[in-house]
C-alpha cells in the first residue's frame, strides 16, 4: 500500500524560511505536475500556498498575543489576485497579519519567483479557533 502524502509533501513544502512576529516566508518547489496547460501552475496550489504563509503568520502572531499559542485559524475568507503565471521551480509565498483582534485575524500575503517577481497577492480573514476543540472535531468527524 502506498503511503498517503501530507498535506506539506502535496504542497511541494521545502522549508519555512522564517516564522516569527506575524510574518511567515515559505518555500515551495512547484513541479510539473501542479500544471494545466502550457506549463502553468494550477491556481488551487497558488492559493494554498500564500494562505498557508498567512496561516503561519496568524498562529506566529497570536503565540506572541493574548490569544495564546494553541490555536488554529479556520479561513472565513480568501481572496487571490493572479498577477504573473508561475512556473515548475522555486516559489516563495510571504504571509503577514494586517490586525488581529480577539478572535478574529486580518491576513496577507504575496507569492513570489525566485528572480522576487510577484506572481499572486492574497487577503484572508481567519477566525482563530482553540486548537484542541478543531483537532477533537476533526477526530469525531472520521470516526463516524
Amino acid at each position: 500500500m502506498t503511503a498517503i502524502p501530507s498535506l506539506n509533501e502535496t504542497l511541494g513544502q521545502q522549508r519555512v524560511v522564517s516564522n516569527a512576529d506575524g510574518r511567515a516566508v515559505i518555500e515551495y518547489l512547484a513541479g510539473a505536475h501542479m500544471c494545466h496547460s502550457g506549463g502553468v501552475v494550477q491556481g488551487g496550489f497558488i492559493s494554498g500556498w500564500i494562505d498557508a504563509a498567512m496561516a503561519h503568520a496568524a498562529m506566529a502572531h497570536a503565540a506572541i498575543s493574548a490569544a495564546g499559542a494553541e490555536v488554529t485559524p479556520m479561513s472565513l475568507e480568501l481572496k487571490v489576485s493572479f498577477f504573473a503565471p508561475a512556473r515548475p521551480g522555486l516559489v516563495i509565498a510571504e504571509g503577514w497579519v494586517e490586525r488581529q483582534g480577539r478572535s478574529v485575524c486580518f491576513l496577507e500575503g504575496r507569492l513570489t519567483d525566485a528572480s522576487g517577481a510577484v506572481l499572486a497577492k492574497a487577503s484572508s480573514t481567519v477566525r482563530l479557533m482553540d486548537r484542541a476543540r478543531v483537532e477533537g472535531a476533526a477526530r469525531a468527524a472520521v470516526s463516524t
